[in-house]
């Protein structure tokens, strides 16, 4: 036998490259206004490009497959620790945001491999507990603390990929990670169409779900809801959805046709967006900063609070990849870079081994001592 023949493993790739023949197709049926791969700007490192995948495909399995993104499962969406099957956590927030872009993606002719790339690892960088593990971090980092900021952070610098630190993701992707946060701060928007579209598809789907979840908690009535906001997108969760989606599709397009070869940017109609705004901020008044929320928040900050403090004050206790990064950046970022990739269980856990005192060695809580 060959050693072609004993050592194949490119399945007769030599002389096809599917990546090519996918590339191509991109340039075929993708809107002129659509990221293309074969247009990428590329990695930090360069590396050879895959045989069938794209290098945004590439990206989206590199972070399916990472630590950071399995630990989703358990981090909080907006109820810590939620007694019930069906609340959503951060891990199926993700995969909803996923959903939502590519809807979106397609009715626009955008990259759906971009997307979903992003899609997916967009909050990869959040704290346990959510926001509340956040802002305790914002307040006690020098410099502070943003979850998009962080995961960034994870993509380039935590997570362990081929090269060492980092998964060496394309550039595209890790801008469209960066820029997915902040609703009505005029801040800077994703450079492709596909970013802005995971910047949308975050707030229709955290809005959406959070309603959801918050009815089913006893917390709110649909009733409660100003009539002015589900006049105008739906007094169900799938008409709410499919108004926004289907008016992001519709007036983009209709922009797309008016400008020309000028700048397209990822939009909806004012009304629709002043609906949404306006049900974002009942959210957050109502749900989010209520004294349901915010008394398990206070909680959990107390959690996340000590156990920097308690790390920051015994560095030897932290594991040995991050004390590397104390070492080369600074105590704060090392003690950081561990809490924030913490899941919701793993940092009670942690919190109760360390403050919460155990059981004597050899003491049943019920016999007393036991005899040797």
């Amino acid at each position: 036998m060959s050693e072609q023949g004993r050592g194949q493993t490119n399945h007769g790739l030599d002389n096809l490259c599917i990546r090519e023949e996918i590339e191509a197709k991109e340039e075929l049926v993708l809107s002129p206004y659509a990221c293309f791969s074969s247009q990428s700007q590329g990695r930090e490192k360069p590396e050879p490009p895959d045989p069938v995948r794209t290098c945004f495909m590439v990206d989206r399995d590199r972070i399916v497959h990472s630590k950071s993104f399995r630990r989703l499962k358990h981090k909080t969406q907006v109820y810590i620790s939620p007694v019930g099957d069906h609340y959503r956590t951060r891990l199926t927030h993700t995969l909803e945001v996923s959903q939502i872009a590519r809807t979106i993606g397609r009715g626009l002719g955008l990259n759906e491999d971009l997307i979903e790339a992003i899609a997916l690892a967009h909050d990869i960088g959040h704290t346990p507990f959510s926001h509340a593990g956040e802002r305790v971090l914002d307040q006690l980092v020098p410099g502070g603390f943003r979850h998009n900021e962080n995961s960034v952070r994870v993509l380039t610098r935590i997570e362990r990929g081929k090269f060492g630190r980092g998964l060496n993701l394309t550039k595209e992707v890790l801008d469209g990670v960066l820029y997915h946060s902040g609703y009505g701060e005029g801040g800077a928007r994703a450079q492709t169409l596909e970013g802005q579209t995971i910047f949308y598809s975050d707030k229709i789907a955290y809005v959406q779900h959070d309603i959801d979840d918050a009815i089913r908690a006893g917390l709110l009535r649909i009733e409660d809801i100003p009539r002015d906001y589900l006049d105008v997108l739906g007094y169900t969760h799938s008409q709410r959805i499919a108004t926004l989606v289907t008016d992001i599709i519709v007036h983009t397009r209709q922009q797309a046709a008016r400008k020309g070869d000028r700048l397209v940017r990822v939009t909806m109609s004012p009304e629709v967006e002043k609906a949404l705004t306006g049900l974002r901020e009942f959210m957050f008044k109502n749900i989010y900063n209520g004294p349901f929320c915010m008394a398990e928040k206070d909680k959990a900050a107390v959690i996340v609070e000590y156990l920097y403090k308690y790390y920051y004050s015994h560095p030897n206790k932290l594991p040995e990849f991050y004390q590397e990064i104390a070492k080369e950046e600074g105590l704060a970022v090392g003690v950081a870079d561990y809490i924030s990739g913490m899941s919701d269980t793993f940092c009670l856990a942690i919190f109760n081994e360390v403050y919460v005192p155990q059981f004597t060695p050899g003491f049943n809580f019920y016999r007393g001592f036991t005899e040797e």
